[in-house]
């Protein structure tokens, strides 16, 4: 019997495994590197480790670390979470050759499956339908399109497509570069690209006493970057029929690789109905929360009952509903999908049913590794929470789980919500059209659009400057009892300035007679206002205004949409200002690459320094034509978010 486990990972995966312990009366030890020594993951376990450090590599990568703190802290158990050392043979066997239980598969099976070259070769040996692998160097133009992947690791890492012959050379020398850096291994290999095909996976569990589950299939096609962002449980793609050809694959490359505990068998398929093995993920998904929705399962209690040797029951429990899942990223999808870091200030869903677990009945499960109050770092993954929707239908499951999204007040780093919630209320995807071009042929400019339009930006800032009025009321010694607005003798209005959403918004304003008027929003009337909270009549409704002050920023949630605002200052320090042509960091991140030099040409458009930031690389690139001018970088160097990197002149020799 297992009686403490260290969990060797962080975040809202950690807190997962937390609370499948607990439920089972097993003590927890966290981990931790300095970054996350407040972190949520850190204050609910029993005992705690700090691993020094901030960098993957020297924290949660460190077998030796963690294994010095299982140790220490008496645990007898080790469960990797996803992610990391998840799928690491060596570090399962260093686990097991410490004396200490293993939660997951055996090294053997994680081995088998650790390059994707030989795990297709056995695969292929077992009867599961596999893709051709080709070799790069021997890649024709009949091959193409293709896709280059990296042997070893997933989350989307080391993997480019390829449409014409001369993208070949860069793709496989980007994706040897990913492929490295993530898992220190840089085997690449390629494989046809089928086009318009779903991503769809397979959950098996399996016991220690020759008993394999398949809890039936995830659709997981709408990506970005390769990397998941809605899953759900049932496909919408996938009948009876199907549905047991692919499960019967899943148990056979189960069964051939000896496979304990819970595990994934992914596969593509394709629009005629033929689908292709793809790997097999020794671990938890990230997406679990909706198979164990509609399964009624607890998919981490298994793993460790499992890992204790009990068998599991003879029959699997029966689907019931549909769940879909959405992946809350600190990133923005308009601006290619850039990470976000610093102040989590705010961290609100309302009407949650459950965390971490099955609601008693259909509802809102949330998944966090973030409260507010908090800090988004640039080490890790920008994921902030998993959102997950189970109703009796799919279209149930979408609209409640897009209420959920707008409601959340969420403060700080942009994110993806406002993508999340157009995803969840396209037609195209209610209908069940869901492949992995889903993006590509909706339109990202149309699904990263704001909730919030033109109109919603105006009002909000009116909404910002009443309530920013009414704060400094409430704290004068004097006047704190008066409207916002008013003034003894009226000349000039009330002016607020913000930078919004699409530029500067300026707020005129004032109250004659116990009216409001504004020039920005003609005919709205003031209901009430309070520094966190504004009542407005628009347009013939009465709209609230949830306004929170932060940073130097002001949020505003309402029923049209959240906006966020800089405060702009009346007076600026000019020694601030930033020379015209700067490139500037969009983030934290580490110089991968310098493309230019001082003097050089560029063309707009042109690739002039290369980020690495939370895992992934981040081109920055000319915005238009000029000279190099200043060039404040070099490989390897640190960069902070708003660090000048490079400075353009125009042909001329003029800066901007």
């Amino acid at each position: 019997m297992i009686s403490r486990v260290l969990v060797a990972n962080r975040g809202e995966i950690a807190r997962r495994v937390m609370r499948a312990c607990r439920g089972l009366g097993i003590g927890t030890v966290a981990v931790h590197s300095d970054p996350d020594t407040d972190a949520p993951h850190v204050r609910e376990a029993d005992v705690a480790g700090r691993l020094p450090g901030a960098t993957p590599a020297e924290t949660y990568l460190s077998a030796g670390r963690l294994l010095d703190v299982a140790r220490a802290a008496g645990a007898d158990a080790v469960h990797p979470g996803y992610g990391f050392l998840s799928e690491n043979a060596e570090f399962a066997r260093a686990v097991i050759d410490a004396g200490l239980t293993w939660i997951g598969p055996p090294p053997e099976a994680i081995a088998a499956m650790g390059s994707k070259i030989e795990a297709k070769k056995l695969m292929a040996a077992a009867d599961v339908p596999v893709l051709p692998e080709l070799d790069p160097a021997r890649v024709t133009g009949a091959d193409l399109p293709l896709l280059v992947k990296a042997s070893a690791g997933g989350g989307g890492r080391g993997m480019r497509i390829v449409r014409t012959p001369d993208e070949l050379p860069g793709a496989v020398a980007g994706a040897r570069r990913e492929a490295e850096s993530a898992f220190g291994d840089p085997t690449v290999f390629c494989e046809p690209l089928l086009e318009n095909a779903r991503h769809i996976e397979v959950q098996v569990v399996a016991d220690a006493h020759g008993r394999v589950w398949t809890l039936g299939e995830r659709e997981c096609s709408i990506q970005r970057r390769h990397q998941k962002i809605v899953e759900e449980a049932p496909s919408p793609a996938v009948g009876p029929e199907l549905r047991a050809a692919l499960c019967e694959a899943a148990a056979s490359a189960a069964r051939a690789i000896g496979y304990t505990g819970a595990g994934t068998v992914e596969f593509m398929l394709a629009p005629d109905g033929r689908f292709f093995f793809l790997e097999v993920n020794t671990r938890l998904q990230v997406e679990h929360p909706v198979t164990e929705c509609v399964y009624g399962v607890d998919l981490v209690r298994l793993q460790l009952e499992i890992a204790e040797g009990a068998p599991l029951p003879e029959a699997a429990p029966e689907p019931r509903g549909h769940a879909i899942e959405v992946r809350l990223y600190a990133e923005d999808p308009a601006r290619d999908w850039r990470p976000g870091s610093g102040p989590l200030h705010t961290f609100e869903v309302p009407d949650v049913d459950a965390e971490f677990a099955v609601p008693a009945s259909h509802g809102l499960r949330l998944d966090s590794g973030v409260e507010g109050g908090g800090e988004i770092g640039v080490h890790y993954d920008p994921m902030l929470a998993k959102l997950i929707a189970w109703a009796p239908t799919r279209r149930a499951a979408a609209r409640r789980l897009a209420a959920g999204l707008r409601g959340a007040r969420i403060h700080g780093p942009a994110t993806n919500r406002d993508l999340l919630v157009r995803i969840l209320e396209e037609p195209g995807f209610l209908d069940g059209g869901t492949d992995t071009g889903y993006l590509d042929r909706v339109g990202l400019a149309a699904l990263a659009a704001p909730l919030a339009g033109e109109d919603a930006v105006r009002v909000s800032a009116l909404a910002a400057a009443l309530a920013g009025a009414a704060a400094d009321r409430a704290a004068a010694p004097v006047l704190g009892g008066l409207p916002p607005g008013w003034r003894n003798v009226r000349s000039q209005p009330q002016r607020r300035t913000f930078e919004g959403p699409s530029g500067q918004v300026t707020v005129d304003y004032y109250l004659h007679r116990g009216e409001l008027v504004s020039e920005l929003c003609p005919g709205t009337s003031l209901v009430s206002a309070a520094p966190g909270r504004v009542v407005l009549e628009h347009e013939g409704l009465r709209e609230t205004f949830a306004v929170t002050a932060a940073g130097g920023a002001v949020y505003v949630d309402s029923r049209l949409g959240p906006v966020a605002f800089q405060a702009v200052p009346r007076f600026t320090d000019p020694s601030g200002r930033i020379a015209p042509g700067s490139l500037l960091a969009p983030m934290p991140g580490t110089v991968l690459r310098v493309e230019t030099e001082l003097g050089a040409q560029v063309a707009a458009g042109q690739t002039l320094v290369v980020l690495e930031a939370m895992k992934m690389e981040h081109r920055i690139a000319a915005p238009s034509a000029g000279t190099v001018a200043e060039l404040n970088v070099a490989a390897g160097r640190q960069v902070e978010s708003g660090a000048v990197l490079a400075v353009l002149a125009d042909t001329e020799g003029t800066t901007g």
